[in-house]
Parts: structure tokens; sequence; C-alpha cells
């Protein structure tokens, strides 16, 4: 048998459901307008990591065995072409996540 009572019940459990669901539902995020300039910055410093990163390890060689230029000019290049890689990475990252946010299918570049 049904108790008459089982309807109000229910209701006020439903309630009380989807009020501690709006609780606990996040913020929607605040556009702050900085966004694209730390991405500008993230890409900037990624670089500049990668050319520091080949100056380094090139001086290092080449203090190491005698031959100043040429370990030096190497890595440096070598730092530029992974740094602009990262770079570049990360630029299709933020593509892809604007696209989503969109609401348009990424398109995968198979990397």
């Amino acid at each position: 048998m049904r108790d008459p009572n089982d309807l109000e019940r229910l209701r006020a459990l439903d309630e009380r459901l989807a009020r501690l669901k709006k609780a606990h539902t996040p913020e929607p995020k605040a556009a702050d307008g900085h966004e694209m300039a730390q991405h500008a910055w993230r890409m900037v410093t990624e670089l500049v990591a990668g050319l520091l990163i080949g100056f380094g390890i090139g001086y290092g060689l080449d203090t190491l065995f005698g031959t100043m230029p040429i370990f030096l000019v190497l890595f440096v290049l070598l730092g530029l072409a992974a740094g602009m890689r990262v770079m570049m990475r990360t630029a299709a990252d933020v593509q892809r996540r604007s696209m989503i946010e969109a609401g348009k299918p990424a398109e995968d570049e198979g990397d």
C-alpha cells in the first residue's frame, strides 16, 4: 500500500538534493581579459628557456673540450628549435581549448 505522505517526502527530498547540487556546483569561470597575455608570456618563456638551456649546454661542452664556438652555436640553434617546437605545441593546445569552449569540435593535429 502506498502512503499518501510518500509523495510529499519524495518532493522534499528532491528539493533538498537540488539545493545541495546547486551548493556544490563550481562558479562559472570569469573572463579576466588577461588570459591571452598569459598564454603569450608562457610561449615567450618556453622559447627563452630553450635558448638558455642550449646556450648552457653548448658553453659547457665548449669549455670542457676547448672548442669555443662550435658546440655553443650548435646547441643554441638546437635550443631555439626545441623552444619553437614547444611554443607551437602550446599554441595548438590554446587553439584546441578555445575551439572546445566555443562549442566547435577540435581538429586532431596527430601530435
